[in-house]
């Protein structure tokens, strides 16, 4: 694929090992190198500030969007290439969303798992080619795709969407596959199928 922006998603803290802050580190770096902008929350804290600045040391595009009552919080960045100030969350996520061409979470919580979860419903549903990925550092999703795993067990995911799903240990390896990402085609008749079942 070709990729000139993705966005990125994680915590506004580092977490309790250093290993997290390293990766996020060397996953702005390669987005630099490769010409990648990096479109985020628009923090200078926690995951959100290192992965920002370390694309910014070597001269990496970094677009921030964030609410303006984060700005308020002054947990906003002043050195990005660009900031778009907005009034609400969801304004955020679909701001982001407009922006990237793929998708990256990296740890995080709440806020985290909400905005990966919403583009990966847009792909499932078809509104959306965008891959997403996860950058798996120190197993940190391991329980979340054992969870999604039961999800496809129970029958309440289909096994193209549950393995459209990117994962990957470290920056390289995950770049590389989005890089070379191609969907598994999910026959729509589902959706009536579901309909059928549904009706009575």
């Amino acid at each position: 694929m070709n990729i000139k922006s993705i966005g990125v998603f994680c915590g506004s803290s580092v977490g309790s090992q250093p290993q997290y802050a390293e990766a996020a580190a060397q996953l702005g770096q390669k987005m630099a190198q490769q010409q990648i902008n990096l479109i985020y929350g628009g923090g200078n804290v926690g995951l959100m500030g290192v992965i920002a600045d370390a694309a910014l040391a070597l001269d990496g595009k970094v677009v921030g969007i964030i609410p303006q009552f984060l700005m308020d919080k002054e947990v906003g960045h002043h050195a990005l290439s660009k900031m778009w100030i907005v009034e609400s969350m969801s304004e955020r996520k679909n701001k982001i969303n407009d922006l990237s061409d793929a998708f990256i979470a990296m740890p995080g919580g709440f806020g985290t798992l909400d905005e990966v979860m919403e583009v990966l419903t847009y792909f499932q549903l078809g509104m959306s080619e965008k891959p997403v990925a996860f950058l798996n550092t120190l197993g940190y999703f391991d329980h979340l795709l054992i969870f999604l795993d039961h999800v496809l067990d129970q029958k309440f995911m289909k096994y193209e969407h549950r393995h459209n799903l990117i994962v990957a240990n470290t920056p390289d390896e995950l770049l590389q596959k989005l890089h070379e990402f191609t969907p598994l085609a999910v026959d729509e008749k589902w959706i009536k199928e579901l309909k059928q079942k549904q009706s009575f």
